[in-house]
């Protein structure tokens, strides 16, 4: 069974909302509220009784105690569970919900890379038991879907492959991470359209330079492509600023960054 990933030694503290929402505490105050912050978040968040409260400030005299439920009732939501009263923190909870989600994803796609690179080194990983075993096979399901969508598909799959779950250092994620094979296809697809078979790059490169990010002016002049053969002129070539095309015989060009989109006829 995966262990489940919850417990974090570091709390994150937002120093900003903290002294503004704290402002009128005491020192003491303060220093309980701080104390029970931690407390919290060492149980992973999961509320805990009036008693551990008192326990956990070292309370001993009943000044004390009217501190702590001070502080309790201001920050803490407040509940009861047969004859106790129980206290969670709203905001820890969400950030412990939040960590717990992306550390998950984190590990999943290091194992889709611990995979990848054992088999481009040509070892094998000994398999996780599984009750409900899979195929052996290299490409899953969701890059080979991906793959056949491709109108264009040059350069090596095996690579393609790798890059599509490589993790990002920057970000934690992978490519299937940000986008689904749909939006990728869609996007990869348009962008080669009208260019020569030769001069489209490998989609392992396309996802390995983040190309799905294009400048505007490629996306414009890929809608200018459509228009024209909507209106029956066939693309030829494109050279320099201008995208050739022909209609009954005659060929035309456009300026690809010319707002106006004005045809002329090439003489």
């Amino acid at each position: 069974m995966e262990r489940e990933i919850n417990k974090f030694h570091a709390l994150q503290l937002f120093t900003d909302t903290f002294s503004a929402e704290t402002v009128h505490l005491t020192n003491e105050a303060v220093g309980i509220y701080i104390r029970l912050l931690c407390f919290a978040w060492t149980k992973n968040t999961k509320p805990f009784r009036e008693i551990d409260a008192m326990r956990i400030c070292q309370c001993k005299t009943k000044e004390c105690e009217i501190a702590v439920m001070e502080v309790l009732r201001e920050f803490f939501i407040v509940d009861k569970k047969n004859d106790d009263f129980i206290f969670t923190h709203k905001r820890l909870v969400q950030e412990h919900e939040y960590l717990t989600d992306k550390y998950k994803k984190r590990s999943m796609a290091g194992k889709k890379g611990a995979m990848i690179r054992h088999s481009a080194n040509g070892k094998s990983l000994t398999p996780n038991p599984n009750p409900n075993p899979k195929p052996n096979k290299i490409y899953d399901e969701h890059f080979e879907e991906l793959w056949k969508k491709l109108e264009i598909r040059r350069g090596s799959k095996f690579k393609a492959f790798q890059e599509y779950w490589k993790l990002d250092k920057h970000t934690g994620c992978t490519v299937g991470d940000i986008l689904s094979s749909d939006e990728i296809a869609t996007i990869y697809n348009a962008q080669q359209k009208g260019i020569e078979d030769k001069f489209v790059p490998h989609f392992s490169t396309w996802l390995s330079q983040r190309r799905w990010e294009n400048d505007e002016k490629r996306e414009e002049s890929i809608t200018i492509v459509q228009k024209m053969e909507k209106l029956g002129y066939v693309f030829r070539h494109t050279e320099a600023n201008f995208d050739y095309f022909k209609k009954d015989g005659i060929e035309y060009k456009i300026d690809k960054y010319d707002k106006d989109h004005i045809i002329h006829r090439v003489e």
